[in-house]
């Protein structure tokens, strides 16, 4: 098969669901970004026999119907599916075989299996009975009720790009050096105060959730470790060809210089996918990435673009996903539960987005909602009409609003660093109709104050 029918069967594979932030831009970005909002994306899951090495011409082909690479993917925030494993008894959340703690067929992470009822009407309409939506979860860890602390590795490469110029040679070098300690340090796997205790940033946010039925010693931690230090060469212009045949030539990165003096990638998001799927198909054939790990690829200020259309239009920016990659001819299942996030400089974004902050983001919903299949009712984004999601992603109810972060002290030793994660929407958030039985009534984390109130349901 050829290398560029293999990059569009891995691109086909690749459900995104689009969840665009309404801050704004921090910094003045590169004329050619016509559009310019921090935002997340939702991956779908990755097959690990279809990623395959680049060539060195890299040609990305759209298929037929899709008219920008943005476009190239397929919306699916409704329907839960990657692999097909939401309409899969076995694998469903609270279905056949799943009521352990671990889901049977899967060499997976360590979960637990919950479900809630409510009022508000679901897309899918097979878990209404008319009069109430039941929505099954699953999430990382044991169950709250049981007690108990599990501790889940958390294995981080970090990923150097090294820019190139049109003849081959180097532009820039642009390391993760620099924010390797303060990754580690960060809350996501450090010990903070929050008002339900002394722990890491996503143990918070779940204790939060479960605060009222919790027994008080139950904790999910993360043990970090760097596992791997990669760099990726970025060529200075690749192809993107158009279902009509129209070829036309973009840049695989545009940069900027933060405030602190960093260099910002914008990188494009098809090449980016192909490098960075490749990447951790090594990492995990290396032993780097295990299953009974969260595994990330954590870069230093960088942030992907698309190409909107065929005159070549660019816009701006994605700063994370998670999802999982799966190798479907292994008895049992392995899933490795995969992240995506950058180290964001001061200044580069408004909102109060910097350093760690989507870290936390994908951090958080990886535990909440580890194979992007937890639907829940259908619910609008906080100050939009029409602008829906349908599954569990805590953190996309706030990103966009101004509150959306909260600082977060850390000492190191003689160290002090004062970070920004995201704050989550909780669990009773989504339970829309439903009156919070979260930690004081809470709707948010670890800023009760954000999301006031539950969900408001989409008009369908």
């Amino acid at each position: 098969m050829k290398l560029t029918a293999r990059l569009m069967l891995l691109f086909i594979a690749m459900l995104l669901v689009v969840c665009v932030a309404s801050t704004t831009f921090g910094q003045t970005p590169p004329p050619q970004l016509k559009v310019f909002k921090p935002g997340y994306v939702k991956m779908s899951s990755i097959n690990i026999n279809s990623v395959h090495p680049p060539s060195s011409a890299i040609r990305l082909i759209l298929p037929k119907g899709a008219t920008s690479t943005r476009g190239l993917f397929v919306n699916d925030a409704n329907s839960g599916t990657g692999d097909g494993s939401h309409k899969n008894g076995a694998d469903k959340p609270g279905g056949h075989g799943s009521a352990g703690p671990n889901i049977v067929g899967l060499d997976t992470v360590p979960t637990f299996t919950g479900a809630f009822a409510s009022p508000a009407p679901s897309i899918d309409f097979y878990q209404n009975d008319g009069f109430t939506t039941v929505s099954p979860f699953v999430m990382i860890g044991n169950s709250p009720q049981l007690g108990g602390t599990t501790t889940i590795p958390a294995n981080l490469t970090t990923v150097s790009l090294q820019l190139l110029k049109a003849d081959g040679s180097v532009f820039a070098n642009v390391p993760f050096g620099p924010f390797e300690d303060l990754t580690e340090d960060s809350p996501n796997f450090r010990n903070a105060e929050y008002s339900v205790g002394h722990t890491q940033f996503g143990d918070a946010v779940q204790r939060a959730e479960f605060f009222n039925t919790m027994g008080e010693d139950w904790h999910t931690l993360l043990s970090p470790s760097i596992v791997n230090r990669a760099t990726l060469q970025i060529p200075a212009t690749v192809q993107v060809q158009f279902a009509d045949g129209t070829i036309i030539t973009v840049p695989g990165y545009l940069t900027q210089t933060a405030a602190d003096g960093s260099t910002v990638v914008f990188l494009l998001d098809l090449l980016f996918n192909v490098l960075d799927f490749n990447q951790a198909v090594t990492d995990i054939n290396a032993g780097n990435f295990a299953t009974d790990a969260i595994n990330y690829h954590v870069y230093p200020n960088t942030f992907l673009f698309s190409v909107a259309d065929e005159q070549g239009d660019l816009s701006c920016c994605v700063l994370g996903f998670h999802e999982y990659i799966f190798d479907p001819t292994v008895t049992p299942t392995p899933r490795w539960i995969y992240a995506f996030a950058s180290w964001i400089s001061p200044g580069t974004f408004g909102g109060g987005f910097q350093d760690v902050t989507a870290l936390s983001h994908e951090t958080s919903e990886a535990l909440n909602d580890p194979f992007g299949n937890n639907i829940v009712p259908t619910w609008q984004f906080p100050g939009t009409v029409g602008a829906c999601q349908a599954n569990l992603e805590t953190g996309d109810p706030v990103e966009g609003l101004p509150n959306a972060t909260v600082p977060i002290v850390t000492h190191e030793k003689h160290e002090v660093f004062q970070y920004h994660p995201q704050t989550e929407a909780l669990l009773q958030w989504f339970e829309i109709g439903n009156t919070s039985n979260a930690i004081g009534g809470a709707y948010s984390y670890p800023d009760t104050t954000a999301l006031p109130q539950a969900a408001t349901p989409c008009p369908f």
